[in-house]
């Protein structure tokens, strides 16, 4: 017999040998249904798993959170059985669970497509049907490198294993696969799931190694569930940044300019511009100074900040003219180093807040680019604050409340904040522990003091110090870095940059990086998806449409109204083209202008505007004033459209 001991401290006796959906059956009908797997002495346990041990063991059921992901995974088993049924020659790199959802690997010598995916799903459910036992089995390195022989993705995973280290393998008919273990126990448990799609993927994410299929599935616990999973992923592929940047006339990559090297069409350069415009008017009403520095630098001027040696692999290649070497520009900071630099610094100077709107370029590889979210050229505004260290505490705060104004102004939201720190263990930071210890206590003390919320992830720092970064979640479920405060003691001593202090000698500043709203880029990105590419009206490119019903009736007043517009500097278009009023209408509407004004005999008459807002069908007529003063006033104040 077996001491169990479960959440709430009680106790009971087992037989040795049993499971986990045998302790909940014995606790009733309802539980046992429940149950998906468990927690024995904080080990993830299968359903069907032996306990041959006294044990603290916690149920898991379908209302906890990992339930979804043993479900999943199983369901990853599942699918890969079927693939091997109907592809013998299958080979599997790996097939996790991710959220809401799965993948495998899988190399064939016949190609998988999407319309292979239904005859997979056909086979998984007559594997349900036969009851398929998830069997575990512990096996020895040796034993497994024997069993895995003819797999040469199995036997490269099992050679990064220590040597004498055990390890688990699941059998479920003739299926055989590595695997740590987490199942639901038996196939007939999975019932509704869907695969989803079809893509390329690097073996071991490594682009110089071959391509492998991933097939991407779901699987829930309801029917309902599912379905409701289904229609929000319809959502996102709707608001799929690049469906919409091509429909809306937004933005465009053409191999001829480059991948990665995305090209803004004057739809998304007039967004772009009005965000610019917008930032530009925030940091100067928050005391920030704007440079412009070259999109070169020397070699020279990057080994001095340390930036070579670190990000060397992720620069396009060096540039070599005569005696000189240069690198296209990765980021900023040295730059704004050498604008501290171009003049003595007094204590009464400081806070320097400096700010550029810069481009940069980073050599991302093939396989990783993004339609605007993941490119090789980028543009964001960059700033570098220049502090005294007793105004460090106000300068961070400072940067922190404007990201958030930014954030909350675009009616994005914040996921969580995280503190990025150091990993002493690994070498790609700078080795000056009293810098690290002071920058991260710095940073910790501040959060704690002002009660924000946060994470840390050791190991995520700049090579420089620690920092603050945005994590937001975007429409699309992908949760991304938004903005960063990060806090850095090292330029300053590559760089030398002093200040006079008031007792007339040289100090050392501090440097805070502040990263506002990502790159122009990511950002359009993430408000495309967000807005389904209907912009809240300061930011549409085309803030109105003037459409007149006839144009040899109405078109005089409509041009006039068109160019009063104008005037008050508002977006205005007009269509005056010789097609039907409901297809202007239609195109407006498709276009997602945030207003149509369509211009007819009563508007000629009383001099006046009649307007239907995008997504609405009720019509209004106001006084041209009353119009230009309302859509004057969303502009003011960032109005935001409801979602």
């Amino acid at each position: 017999m077996i001491t169990i001991e479960f959440k709430d401290g009680n106790t009971k006796q087992f037989d040795s040998g049993i499971t986990p959906e045998d302790i909940a059956a014995s606790i009733g009908k309802s539980l046992k249904k429940k149950t998906v797997a468990a927690y024995v002495n904080d080990e993830l346990y299968d359903l069907n798993r032996p306990i041959e041990e006294d044990a603290k063991v916690d149920l898991i059921t379908r209302d906890d959170e990992e339930a979804l992901e043993v479900l999943n995974h199983s369901t990853a088993h599942l699918m890969a059985q079927a693939v091997k049924r109907l592809y013998p020659e299958a080979k599997f790199g790996v097939g996790p669970a991710i959220r809401n959802g799965f993948y495998y690997d899988i190399a064939t010598d016949t190609p998988i497509r999407e319309e292979d995916l239904p005859k997979i799903e056909q086979t998984m459910r007559r594997i349900i049907k036969e009851q398929e036992e998830m069997e575990r089995e512990e096996i020895t390195k040796e034993e497994a490198l024997e069993r895995f022989k003819d797999d040469p993705y199995k036997l490269e995973l099992i050679n990064d294993l220590e040597d004498g280290e055990v390890i688990s393998i699941y059998k479920q008919g003739e299926f055989v696969d590595l695997c740590r273990g987490g199942h639901i126990g038996n196939t007939r448990h999975i019932k509704h799931f869907k695969l989803l799609s079809v893509a390329g993927a690097y073996w071991r994410g490594d682009s110089d190694r071959e391509m492998l299929t991933r097939i991407y599935g779901t699987s829930w616990f309801t029917e309902e569930d599912l379905q409701a999973h289904l229609e929000v992923l319809k959502d996102r592929k709707e608001r799929d940044h690049r469906k919409l940047g091509k429909e809306l006339k937004i933005f465009m990559i053409d191999p001829k300019a480059g991948q990665g090297l995305p090209i803004w069409l004057p739809n998304g350069y007039t967004v772009r511009r009005a965000l610019e415009d917008y930032v530009y008017k925030l940091e100067r009403k928050h005391g920030y100074h704007h440079v412009n520095t070259p999109v070169l630098g020397t070699k020279t001027l990057y080994e001095t900040s340390g930036h070579f040696d670190h990000y060397q692999d992720d620069m396009f290649p060096l540039m070599k003219a005569k005696d000189e070497t240069f690198v296209l520009r990765p980021m900023s900071c040295p730059h704004h180093m050498i604008v501290y630099n171009s003049e003595l610094r007094s204590y009464r100077d400081l806070p320097l807040r400096i700010a550029e709107i810069v481009t940069q370029h980073r050599f991302e590889a093939s396989g990783a680019l993004t339609g605007l979210e993941r490119v090789r050229a980028m543009t964001l505004t960059d700033s570098h604050i220049f502090a005294r260290r007793d105004q460090i505490k106000q300068e961070v705060l400072n940067a922190y409340n404007l990201i958030t104004k930014v954030i909350n102004d675009l009616g994005l939201k914040v996921e969580f904040i995280e503190l990025a720190l150091r990993d002493a263990t690994k070498g790609k930071f700078h080795d000056d522990d009293t810098l690290w210890d002071d920058a991260e206590a710095t940073l910790k003390g501040l959060l704690d003091e002002e009660g924000i919320e946060y994470t840390e992830e050791k190991g995520e720092a700049a090579f420089y110090g620690p920092k603050i970064d945005f994590q937001v979640r975007t429409a699309l479920d992908h949760v991304i870095t938004m903005s960063t405060v990060q806090l850095d003691f090292l330029l300053p001593e590559r760089f030398d940059l002093t200040y006079i202090g008031d007792d007339g000698q040289k100090h050392r500043p501090v440097v805070i990086h502040r990263g506002l709203i990502s790159t122009w880029e990511r950002l359009m990105s993430i408000l495309l998806e967000q807005y389904k590419g209907a912009f809240p009206t300061w930011l549409a490119p085309v803030q109105m449409k003037v459409i007149p019903v006839s144009q040899e009736i109405h078109g005089d007043f409509a041009q006039k109204l068109h160019e009063r517009f104008i005037d008050e500097e508002l977006r205005s278009e007009i269509d005056v083209r010789e097609e039907k009023l409901g297809y202007k209408i239609r195109e407006a509407q498709t276009q997602k202008v945030p207003y149509q004004l369509v211009v007819g005999d009563n508007e000629v008459e009383s001099h006046s505007v009649t307007y239907r807002r995008y997504g609405e069908k009720e019509q209004t007529t106001v006084s041209i004033d009353e119009f230009i003063a309302m859509v004057n006033e969303e502009i003011r104040t960032k109005k935001l459209r409801e979602q």
